[in-house]
C-alpha cells in the first residue's frame, strides 16, 4: 500500500455531474460530452460521475461505467474523474470498482450501501473493504440525512490507517461537524462540504473544496466563490453567495435532480430528461422552481475582472 502522503490532495470545486438522457431514457452521450467539457472550461477541479444527482439508482453497472468512460475521455487528464460508488451491497460495489479501476478513473466517491441503515461497525467495514479492493484514492460520502448512516469524527479516526481514504464529503447538514472533523483529524483527510447552501460556511471554517450540485448549471459562479474564499476576499464571495443562495436551496430537495436539470435547460447546457420513476417537473411546482432560476439568470453577477 502507498503512504498516505503519496496520494492526491484534492481541492477545489468538484461537480456531481448529471447523467444525460434522450427522451426515450437512453444515455445521451453527446450531451454528456458537451456538459463535461463545459464544466472543465469553466474551471472546475474534478468531475464526480453517477452520484445521487447522477441518478445512479436507475443505472445499470454497465451504464455507470460508460458514463465514467465518457468523463475520462472528455477530461483527457485535465481534471480527475471520480466514479461514485452507490450500490446496495458490498459485493456489488466490488464488481463496480473493479470495472472503474480498469477504466482508469483517478478515484472514487464512496457512499454507504443503499437501502440498509448500517451501524458504524458495518459501515466502516464496507468502506475499508471497497477502498482496499479498488486500490484507488477514495472520498467517503457521509450523509446521514439521506442515507441513515453517520460516520462521525471518531469513526474516521479509526479509518485513518487505511491509506486509500483521502477525503470526506460531509453532508450532515450540521456545519459544526466540519470543525469537529478538523479538530479530531487535523489534516489527515481533505474535507469537502456536500451541501450546496452551506458552501460559504464550509469554506469559511476550513473545507478544502465543494462537492457541488448547482455547479452543473452555474460552474463559473461556483468556482468564483471558491477562489475568492481561498484568497480571503470574503466580502466579494459573500455577495455572489447571497445571489446564489435561492438557487442553492434547490439542491436540498427530494427533487434535486429535476430542479438542477431544469436549471441546466434554462441556462442552455442540458435538458430536463430524467429516468423513471422520476418525471420532469410540471404545473405550479415547475413554475415555482423556474421563477427562482429565471430570477437568478436575470440578476447573474458580473464576474469579469475578478481574477
Amino acid at each position: 500500500m502507498p503512504a498516505t502522503s503519496a496520494l492526491p490532495r484534492w481541492r477545489g470545486v468538484f461537480p456531481a455531474v448529471t447523467t444525460k438522457f434522450h427522451a426515450n431514457e437512453e444515455l445521451d452521450v453527446a450531451a454528456m460530452e458537451r456538459h463535461f467539457e463545459f464544466q472543465i472550461e469553466n474551471g472546475v477541479d474534478g468531475l464526480v460521475t453517477c452520484g445521487s444527482l447522477g441518478e445512479a439508482s436507475t443505472l445499470t453497472l454497465e451504464e455507470k461505467l460508460e458514463v465514467a468512460a465518457i468523463a475520462l475521455r472528455v477530461s483527457n487528464g485535465r481534471v480527475p474523474v471520480l466514479a461514485n460508488v452507490s450500490e446496495s451491497s458490498t459485493r456489488a460495489a466490488l464488481r463496480y470498482v473493479e470495472g472503474a479501476a480498469k477504466l482508469g478513473v483517478q478515484g472514487l466517491m464512496l457512499m454507504p450501501a443503499l437501502l440498509y441503515g448500517a451501524d458504524a461497525r458495518e459501515a466502516m467495514t464496507n468502506v475499508r473493504t471497497v477502498a482496499n479492493a479498488a486500490a484507488l484514492p477514495t472520498m467517503v460520502y457521509n450523509n446521514p440525512v439521506s442515507y441513515r448512516v453517520d460516520l462521525r469524527p471518531e469513526h474516521f479516526a479509526e479509518l485513518a490507517d487505511c491509506p486509500w481514504l483521502v477525503a470526506i464529503k460531509e453532508s450532515t447538514d450540521n456545519i459544526r461537524r466540519i470543525t469537529d472533523l478538523r479538530n479530531t483529524l487535523g489534516t489527515r483527510y481533505q474535507l469537502f462540504i456536500g451541501v450546496d447552501d452551506l458552501s460559504f460556511e464550509g469554506l469559511a471554517i476550513g473545507c478544502d473544496g465543494l462537492l457541488a450540485g448547482l455547479c452543473d448549471a452555474f460552474p463559473a459562479e461556483t468556482v468564483a466563490i471558491y477562489k475568492l474564499m481561498q484568497a480571503k476576499r470574503y466580502d466579494e464571495a459573500l455577495k455572489i453567495y447571497q445571489w446564489f443562495t435561492p438557487l442553492l436551496h434547490l439542491d436540498v430537495s427530494p427533487k434535486l435532480v429535476q430542479n438542477i436539470k431544469l436549471a441546466e435547460a434554462m441556462v442552455g447546457v442540458g435538458n430536463e430528461n430524467v429516468r423513471r420513476p422520476r418525471l420532469p417537473l410540471v404545473g405550479a411546482e415547475r413554475e415555482q422552481v423556474a421563477t427562482i432560476i429565471q430570477h437568478g439568470i436575470n440578476t447573474r453577477p458580473d464576474l469579469s475582472g475578478l481574477f
